[in-house]
């Protein structure tokens, strides 16, 4: 039996307006450890873990989790396309597939606690740089000028410039 040009038609049209059972959701899910992280997922906040989003596209994602009293953690996260988003398979996952196809991803983080340096040491380190610095000193900058506004600030000691060019006769005839 062979199908007319027509009757594809009719029966892309009639595909066409079925209700779309098939479709993908993809779904983030973040989770820490201690939970109540505060989530940033390609630098949009997404709330405090655990926590999830949708997504349209696969690859890398920027996601940064932020908590008090905890070191914030960025990882890049790459997800991986699954088999049947591949293309051409995408299109049959996509539009013609009987059922809804759910692809959740879950990813957890463990944070690491924040280190609360004394300030004891932290003074004896400032007070160490300061000396150091005090040994080596650099002279004032120079401010030569205002640029759109701003100063524009030169260093005092410039390198030395190298030796001019030598100067060579002109080219051409000299003279009257």
């Amino acid at each position: 039996m062979k199908l007319s040009a027509r009757t594809a038609i009719v029966v892309l049209i009639g595909l066409t307006l079925l209700p779309a059972s098939g479709c993908v959701r993809r779904r983030l899910n973040v989770r820490s450890n201690p939970p109540g992280a505060l989530v940033y997922v390609d630098n949009q906040q997404i709330g405090t873990t655990p926590c999830s989003v949708d997504f349209t596209y696969y690859g890398t994602r920027e996601i940064r989790l932020i908590k008090p009293g905890y070191e914030t953690l960025t990882v890049n996260q790459p997800i991986p396309t699954p088999w049947y988003q591949i293309p051409p398979l995408d299109f049959v996952s996509e539009n013609l597939a009987p059922t809804k196809i759910r692809d959740n991803r879950t990813v957890t983080y463990d944070l690491a606690p924040q280190i609360i340096v004394p300030t004891e040491q932290l003074l004896d380190r400032a007070n160490q740089l300061r000396q150091e610095t005090l040994q080596f000193p650099v002279a004032p900058a120079a401010v030569s000028g205002p640029v759109g506004g701003l100063p524009v600030v030169t260093p005092a000691f410039a390198p030395a410039p190298a030796s001019p060019p030598p100067v060579s006769a002109p080219i051409g005839p000299v003279g009257p």
